[in-house]
């Protein structure tokens, strides 16, 4: 699939400045979008908006499908009739920040200085939307009762489910639902039936977060079509085992009888781990998958494609090859390479849905076949800076060989800040950095870090992505993500006076030189 020659900005909701806690949805979401549309951006890409599992991970959360509530802005609600202005004061003390901030490094500038503390936010916000939920039950005449069934009737596929899910998983106290009674385990339905009747309450209070995010999230989406910003949205492989995906389709994952997993996914070692990750998500059974025409994958790609205009596929290479873990294992070294199902998932979302916009995240260990299918299937692929100059040889993810057909990337959220990774890396001596910069045209007196944002934004990739942290010029101490360290991970913010003019005059006038 082709894509018209643009840039944009990679930043999650959770780093947007503003409300105390984490970011959401709220003013500073559209605040970024006219940030933006100022500065000649046409993609906003974020990471995925899933409710975390465990470790706030984004990338293993318990749906595949729902959104995070603590992504809702509660001051929005008071627009809606739902809270009032005491409602917020009296439903918590004002989150703080947490140890999340000590733990890591040392900021070296004031925008690096804040950090998320979702612990707070969720009391915060849970105590809040409690008292927007009660309200809503006791007016009966409520304007959005109506939209509500309407969201319900139409995301029951999946909403039934998780609504279920989460109402039990509050209930026990427990989330990984194998520690369940046996009868829940195995879905036994008089026993679902018993709690669907004792849980009424708790499982359309799980709704209404469900709908109220949803409401919110494509009120921001239009915004940002209404200003030609498009979203690209981020879609997991893998979603985690205490997750109500894999307690409700149990047949689809590789799981035992007890429910508990027998492969698991993780990767051997790649451009981000000397050792390999284990994740520990339980691995899919794609015989049965198979079987049912990949309904499931056809579902969550449906539902991608009417919240995002755009979709990284994470870990694409799982399609053609996955590395599957014994889950009694400790390490991924122990893992073997298994045959993935190529094309057919998405061949058969193509039947239902039509053309899929998605960009392939092809990092890591990458074959031929890989790319073959990748090309198969028509989706871009990416290319990040910050691989290009290990050796001098190997130019594959410099920005003057990167193909039209890929994404353009200074970094991910995966890899260093660009600045943290110039103070980091060691030269090898001749050095291709040093080389490929003095042999490569750029301003007067350019920072390095902007020389290296001007050439991704001037290779041939037809879209461009530069994370936020790399705009402002942040070190690792504003790094978003270290694979494979289990804390101190997805807590950046953005401070409040980072979007400004200059730095929208600054990036509207190197993506208008580089034809974007």
């Amino acid at each position: 699939m082709k894509f018209p020659r643009s840039s944009g900005v990679l930043l999650h909701i959770t780093s947007l400045p503003g409300e105390p806690g984490t970011g959401d949805l709220g003013e500073q979401a559209y605040r970024f979008v006219d940030f933006l549309a100022a500065a000649g951006q046409k993609v906003w890409q974020i990471l995925p908006l899933s409710p975390p599992a465990e470790g706030n991970s984004p990338y293993s959360a318990y749906s595949a499908f729902a959104g995070n509530p603590l992504m809702i802005s509660l001051p929005q609600l008071i627009h809606d009739d739902l809270l009032t202005a005491n409602d917020l004061s009296q439903a918590s003390p004002a989150p703080t920040q947490s140890d999340a901030t000590t733990a890591m490094p040392a900021p070296t500038s004031p925008a690096s200085q804040r950090h998320c503390d979702f612990a707070a936010a969720a009391v915060h916000k849970e105590a809040a939307l409690c008292i927007a939920f009660e309200r809503f039950q006791n007016t009966a005449s409520h304007p959005l009762r109506a939209p509500l069934l309407a969201f319900c009737k139409k995301q029951a596929k999946w909403l039934d489910e998780f609504s279920r899910f989460e109402a039990l998983m509050r209930r026990l106290g427990d989330a990984t639902w194998t520690n369940w009674p046996p009868e829940l385990v195995t879905r036994q339905p008089a026993a679902l039936s018993q709690w669907d009747e004792e849980l009424a309450e708790a499982i359309q209070y799980s709704k209404f977060k469900q709908f109220v995010f949803d409401r919110q999230w494509h009120a921001l989406k239009r915004y940002a079509g209404e200003h030609n910003v498009q979203i690209c949205g981020d879609m997991p492989i893998f979603v985690a085992h205490e997750s109500a995906d894999v307690w409700a389709n149990q047949t689809l994952f590789a799981v035992d009888e007890t429910g508990n997993p027998t492969l698991v996914a993780g990767v051997p070692p790649d451009y981000f781990s000397k050792t390999g990750q284990l994740w520990g998500n339980p691995q899919y059974d794609w015989d049965a998958l198979e079987k049912t025409h990949y309904r499931w994958w056809t579902e969550r790609f449906g539902e991608a494609m009417r919240q995002f205009d755009l979709l990284r596929v994470d870990h694409f290479r799982g399609f053609e090859a996955y590395w599957a873990v014994p889950a009694t294992a400790r390490t991924a070294v122990s893992g073997a390479w298994k045959k993935g199902p190529g094309a057919k998932p998405f061949d058969a979302a193509r039947e239902e849905l039509g053309e899929l916009p998605f960009i392939a995240e092809d990092l890591g260990l990458i074959t031929e076949e890989v790319h073959q299918l990748r090309e198969q299937l028509g989706f871009p692929g990416m290319r990040v800076l910050q691989f290009g100059f290990d050796q001098m040889e190997d130019d594959f993810h410099r920005p003057n060989t990167f193909p039209e057909d890929s994404i353009a990337y200074t970094g991910t959220h995966d890899n260093d800040t660009l600045v943290g990774w110039l103070k980091k890396r060691e030269p090898s001596s001749p050095d291709p950095l040093a080389e490929w910069i003095a042999t490569h045209e750029h301003p007067p007196g350019e920072q390095v870090h902007w020389q290296l944002i001007d050439a991704v934004l001037q290779s041939p990739s037809s879209i461009a992505i530069v994370p936020m942290q790399d705009l402002l010029g942040l070190d690792n101490a504003a790094r978003m993500n270290i694979p494979g360290q289990a804390a101190g991970n997805w807590t950046w913010r953005m401070d409040d006076t980072s979007l400004n003019a200059a730095l929208a005059d600054k990036l509207k006038s190197m993506t208008q030189r580089a034809g974007r």
